[in-house]
């Protein structure tokens, strides 16, 4: 989703800094042989995850939503040596093709793939995260916030993924359109939880921030 010009968008992304070679492979590959290849975050978003994650420097860094991987190495550019990055997905015709890419990145033994539903998973996953990237099935934002909040560390960043949603966040609602109607509701949470401070960038479809007090 693109809510600049697009001459304007084009300038934005021709002046900063470009992906990597690894992540180009993995885009390549992923628009050659997986469904649905424009789920990825693309080049631009890509470098905000890994300027952000950088900024961080986070120990822990939990991912909801894998699909091929390119979210997480991105994010993986900003952890500590010694740091992990955990990342879910519910598909698993995809856990070897994001193995080979993450081994192919200089992060592979660093980021552990958890295959199956993540309001399932977190729990389990005895750490504090420094950093949160949900990027999964809309109308569990609020679910996956209510599990993951409890789990950050103090001056952790939450980050959100399609928060704008194509813009159908400011048109006349449809009721059966749950995935609008949840994020409207996370939307409002995010910037009202005292636990927080946000702010929401029209970057790409748009992404939140939010920093754990």
């Amino acid at each position: 989703m693109h809510f600049l010009p697009e001459e304007l968008d084009d300038y934005v992304v021709a002046h900063s800094a470009q992906e990597p070679a690894h992540l180009k492979a993995l885009t390549k590959e992923t628009y050659q042989k997986i469904l649905q290849p424009r789920m990825l975050s693309g080049a631009y978003q890509g470098r905000v995850l890994s300027m952000i994650s950088k900024l961080v420097n986070p120990k822990n860094i939990l991912e909801v939503g894998t699909f091929t991987g390119y979210s997480g190495l991105c994010l993986a550019e900003g952890l500590q040596q010694e740091g992990s990055l955990h990342t879910i997905d519910i598909k698993e015709e995809l856990v070897d093709f994001q193995r080979k890419h993450f081994d192919a990145s200089p992060y592979g033994s660093q980021i552990t793939q958890h295959l199956g539903q993540a309001l399932d998973i977190i729990p389990t996953i005895d750490t504090t995260f420094d950093l949160v990237f949900i990027d999964a099935d809309k109308r569990n934002y609020i679910n996956y916030y209510n599990v993951i909040i409890d789990k950050m560390s103090k001056g952790g960043i939450i980050l959100s993924d399609n928060v704008l949603w194509s813009g159908k966040v400011v048109e006349p609602l449809n009721e059966k359109d749950i995935d609008t109607k949840v994020l409207l509701e996370y939307n409002k949470l995010l910037n009202e939880d005292k636990r927080l401070e946000t702010v929401l960038l029209p970057i790409r479809d748009g992404l939140t921030v939010s920093r754990v007090r």
